[in-house]
């Protein structure tokens, strides 16, 4: 019969080859090619829908909350629906592809990344006022920080990338478009920074050390990026990291600390509770999927947390020189490794890991992020960067009109 093409409701290519034959219309259609789901509506008149996907894995197809697995290649018939319905149409998602090197603008200690408003950004922490962008994760221009320092940590939110140095000082520096920076006071006291994130409308840093002994369980905080504000660290730890995600309905702020098995959380960003972590110190936290992720400055033994308030302890493939790094997207999370020989390693849940992908070997990775399907790291001793994909893109699918009966 050959392969037919199928006009989409609101008109242009379908990417449906071959409907099943007892569909009536075309109620939606298309492929998922840079993202691996999309959330739309649809409206139904009283037959069953006929489910199709072609692409690697299985597809889900969730009607009104209900969930239906197409196998690739293969139709699904579903129970009859009538008017508008809420559907989700999420890809398969393959491992990780091994990572191709891309260039900085010049070599740097390049300490930290972020990805925000289309745009992946890097920052120097090796004393200088170097800064980085870039589209694509490929190729990159250079940006000017306010000030020559250790730049040693990056986020981005609600319209402002905000960058931290290690100082001491009383200053920081914030972008809106990736490019042109501009220096802010965070402090009347002098401080250093190492870590920083956003989430629920506030930019958190906890401090790392600084001038006064007195100070040094201190940190900051801002709703705007620019005017910052004094919160209290539960003790002393030396916070080296901090990430944002939701448990439940539930907002988190999770710090570690890169010389203790201290922890601590927050869910205003403001008010913080000690625990302690499983992992001896840690050199980087992210969030991913209900999932806190913490990686080793040394040794295997990393941590998950679930609960926001607690720690479990998984372990790393390899020991290495620390895993400097670790990020998540799109169903993965990836952490990077200060030593050449290990490189990275990947996760679908945050505990059980495996090695890899390859690319990285040969030199020290200090950052990864993630942003429009892609997985961006950073090499902190050269002017190499490094950037991977997902492998089961694209996915084609469409949802048909079916018979009166049930097919």
């Amino acid at each position: 019969m050959g392969l037919q093409v199928f006009p989409a409701p609101s008109g242009g290519a379908s990417y449906s080859s071959q409907p099943p034959a007892s569909a009536s219309s075309v109620l939606l259609d298309g492929q998922l090619v840079t993202a691996s789901s999309i959330s739309t509506s649809v409206t139904g008149t009283g037959a069953p829908w006929l489910l199709y996907a072609n692409g690697a894995g299985t597809t889900t197809i969730t009607i009104a909350g209900t969930p239906y697995t197409v196998t690739a290649g293969s139709t699904v018939g579903t129970s009859a629906y009538t008017g508008s319905k809420s559907v989700t149409v999420s890809g398969p998602v393959g491992a990780p592809l091994s990572f191709t090197a891309s260039t900085l603008p010049s070599s740097a200690a390049w300490q930290a990344a972020t990805y925000g408003n289309g745009y992946f950004v890097a920052v120097d922490g090796g004393g200088s006022s170097k800064a980085a962008y870039s589209t694509n994760g490929t190729t990159w221009s250079s940006a000017t920080l306010p000030a020559t320092d250790y730049w040693d940590g990056v986020t981005y939110g609600n319209g402002y990338y905000v960058a931290v140095k290690y100082g001491p000082g009383t200053t920081g520096a914030y972008s809106t478009n990736a490019t042109t920076w501009t220096a802010m006071t965070m402090s009347t006291v002098s401080l250093s920074f190492i870590a920083i994130t956003y989430g629920n409308g506030t930019y958190v840093a906890p401090a790392y050390s600084n001038s006064s002994s007195a100070a040094t369980s201190a940190g900051r905080y801002s709703t705007d990026a620019i005017n910052w504000s004094t919160m209290t660290m539960p003790t002393i730890a030396y916070w080296y990291a901090v990430a944002y995600g939701l448990i439940g309905a539930t907002g988190y702020f999770m710090a570690v600390s890169a010389v203790s098995t201290n922890a601590a959380y927050s869910t205003d960003g403001t008010t913080w509770t000690l625990i302690t972590n499983t992992t001896p110190s840690s050199y980087a936290v992210c969030y991913g999927n209900g999932t806190f992720v913490c990686t080793p400055v040394s040794g295997t033994t990393g941590g998950y947390s679930t609960n926001g308030t607690s720690w479990t302890s998984m372990t790393m493939p390899s020991a290495g020189a620390g895993w400097s790094g670790v990020t998540y997207g799109n169903g993965y999370f990836i952490a990077v490794n200060g030593s050449g020989a290990t490189g990275a390693a990947y996760s679908t849940n945050g505990i059980t890991w495996t090695a890899g992908p390859s690319g990285l070997s040969g030199s020290t990775w200090y950052a990864i992020t993630y942003g429009n399907n892609k997985f961006v790291a950073i090499q902190g001793s050269a002017n190499v960067a490094a950037y991977t994909s997902l492998s089961a893109l694209p996915v084609a699918y469409g949802i048909y009109n079916g018979a009166t009966v049930r097919a």
